[in-house]
């Protein structure tokens, strides 16, 4: 049988498999006549709450803003740094130079890809208050150590769980696993809305009163204004349609683990090319799958040739990007994350992936290799 192009991630069929569901939650909002910060907002804060295992969710712009406001809820600022992924997406970086606080990088485990817990300590300095792991491509950090370092050095811990949508790691989901946690529901997440969007999740009532201030103008009343505040509020429409996703977020990631584990099963022997590890206590939700070559570059040309659609996740470490020049970077500061900007490879994932286009897939990446 002849396969045809396979794209990177088709987010059409997301809505053909909802769309009476997603429909219904369209016409829903626009019944109401109630368009900013309404009862539908609500009941996702509520259902996100629950799924996650917090006390609270607070819906909010995009997942870039929703780290910016729980720094700035932290009183992060002017003078203060926190302590990052030298290899995440840049967002990470920007919502902390958002407050005018630092990033201080830290090289990632060269198997799990995400921050390495060991390198964190000699990183830290009197300046610092927060730590900031991501959970990178859907596999939740090691955490133990990071509790650990932030309880010695009393600091806080931050997550960006914008990747992460249902992963644990050991009995506890991402964006439960610290003091606060910022979701992205840009379309391609695993829980994706239809347009920008983004969520808090947090136990400090505190944090979640001041976050709900902030994301609207600063105040609780409107024309009363108690604070310097943002326009960062989650809209009624996405919010209908994540409480329709989210029905079915658990059941995605299965299927997403399911085409994970046929890559891992078949691809683990071919000559020179890297696959991800996950630790015992870990389950992923393979937001995105990672492999990498030597001649990444010769490959991603190969499979698009073949009709095969790849992306590259991310092909400038942060450090390196013209955007923080200032901070005097170079090239070699930090080789693990720069060596794996020059390697890596995200090859088709999603639900709606079949076994078929798996094989397919892994045959021609066999067959390069």
């Amino acid at each position: 049988m002849s396969i045809q192009a396979i794209s990177f991630l088709d987010l059409k069929t997301y809505y053909h498999e909802l769309k009476s569901e997603l429909d219904e939650a369209y016409h829903r909002v626009m019944e109401s006549g109630w368009y900013i910060l309404s009862d539908e907002v609500k009941y996702f804060e509520r259902e996100f709450a629950a799924y996650i295992g917090s006390k609270h969710c607070i819906g909010v712009g995009n997942g870039l803003e929703a780290l910016q406001l729980i720094l700035l809820g932290y009183g992060i600022g002017q003078g203060d740094e926190v302590i990052v992924p030298a290899n995440t997406y840049i967002a990470t970086w920007l919502a902390i130079s958002a407050t005018g606080a630092t990033p201080v990088p830290v090289e990632p485990d060269p198997t799990t890809y995400n921050i390495n817990p060991e390198r964190i300590e000699r990183a830290i300095s009197s300046h610092t208050k927060v730590i900031m792991p991501v959970h990178l491509y859907g596999q939740p950090v090691e955490m133990e150590i990071l509790w650990e370092i932030a309880d010695n050095h009393g600091l806080r811990i931050i997550e960006d769980a914008a990747q992460a949508h249902g992963s644990r790691y050991k009995s506890r989901l991402a964006g439960n696993l610290g003091d606060a946690a910022g979701f992205s529901f840009y379309p391609s997440k695993n829980l994706g809305a239809f347009g920008d969007a983004g969520a808090i999740t947090t136990n400090d009532d505190t944090l979640a009163e001041k976050i709900r201030i902030l994301r609207n103008y600063g105040s609780r009343k409107k024309y009363y204004n108690e604070v310097k505040g943002y326009n960062s509020r989650l809209d009624p429409i996405q919010a209908a349609f994540l409480r329709v996703k989210l029905k079915y977020l658990d059941e995605w990631n299965q299927r997403r683990s399911q085409i994970a584990n046929h890559y891992l099963d078949n691809l683990k022997d071919v000559p020179n090319l890297g696959l991800p590890h996950v630790p015992t206590d870990i389950t992923p939700v393979w937001h995105i799958f990672i492999i990498s070559h030597p001649e990444r570059d010769r490959l991603e040309e190969y499979l698009k040739e073949l009709g095969v659609e790849t992306l590259i996740h991310y092909p400038v470490s942060p450090h390196l990007s013209e955007a923080y020049k200032e901070l005097g970077y170079r090239v070699g500061d930090f080789p693990i994350a720069e060596n794996m900007a020059n390697t890596f490879l995200s090859i088709p994932m999603g639900p709606h992936l079949s076994i078929e286009h798996a094989d397919h897939i892994v045959e021609k990446i066999q067959e390069f290799c």
